[in-house]
């Protein structure tokens, strides 16, 4: 009955942990002026607890783990809710379009150069006692 117990305790503490830095990013996000949702700043307030190991990482991962291995049971309300404008994307296929393809285009180029820039590609330079080809 003990290890059965602790398991429970250890999904308890995780579920706990993750919603009190949701409930913390939603207070945050009440209070800046800024227009970004509360579940984001809670995100990164749980990554900076978890960086500066203030919380150990042993406690947030059943409940992590739990929330990736059902992670497409937890989109199917927002499908849902999606389908709910369907006229609207219709009439603005276009421009979402468009603007996909070009942020994805944008984000490739960004991550190309920084790449090379980061790794430090070097050209080869060509021999001079070899003969060219």
């Amino acid at each position: 009955m003990l290890p059965f117990l602790r398991l429970c305790w250890q999904y308890l503490r995780a579920f706990i942990l993750i919603y009190l830095c949701l409930l913390a990013g939603n207070a945050i996000a009440a209070i800046l002026p800024l227009k970004i949702p509360g579940s984001i700043i809670g995100m990164l307030v749980l990554f900076a607890l978890l960086c500066s190991q203030l919380l150990p990482v042993a406690w947030i991962k059943p409940g992590c783990y739990l929330f990736i291995r059902h992670m497409a049971l937890l989109f199917v309300p927002i499908s849902v809710g999606i389908m709910k404008y369907y006229q609207s994307l219709v009439n603005q296929f276009g421009p979402l379009a468009i603007s996909c393809l070009v942020s994805s285009l944008v984000t490739m180029l960004i991550v190309g150069y920084s790449s090379h820039y980061i790794h430090g590609i070097k050209r080869l330079k060509p021999d001079s006692d070899k003969e060219p080809l």
